[in-house]
């Protein structure tokens, strides 16, 4: 299990606005706004947490290449509605979800 996970934004505005819905759409509330002017995303204190933050060295966000970010869903159904509204809300993807059936990910992984 993760503690919390960052995610880098440019446009935090824009970003807050994003993650609001989608994180909203599944039950995960604001937990608080972030020094840097960004937004922390939980269900409390010592529960895993997700935010969008500006960077702490200053710099410009990138693109985290290889990165990835799984979060815990209660079923099939609501894997492809998160990723619906997330398309919806300008969001990419690089593949739609489905079982990915390898033994990296095991036979069940959606």
């Amino acid at each position: 299990m993760f503690g919390y996970a960052l995610v880098g934004s440019n446009d935090l505005d824009a970003a807050k606005a994003f993650y609001d819905a989608l994180l909203g759409a599944f039950g995960m509330p604001i937990m608080f706004e972030h020094s840097s002017g960004g937004r922390v995303y939980g269900n409390g204190l010592g529960q895993p947490f997700f935010g969008v933050v500006a960077p702490f060295d200053g710099q410009k966000a990138t693109v985290g290449n290889g990165s990835m970010l799984s979060l815990a869903m209660k079923s099939r159904e609501d894997v492809d509605h998160i990723h619906a509204l997330a398309m919806e809300l300008g969001g990419s993807d690089e593949g739609k979800p489905g079982l990915r059936g390898s033994a990296e990910h095991g036979v069940d992984f959606h």
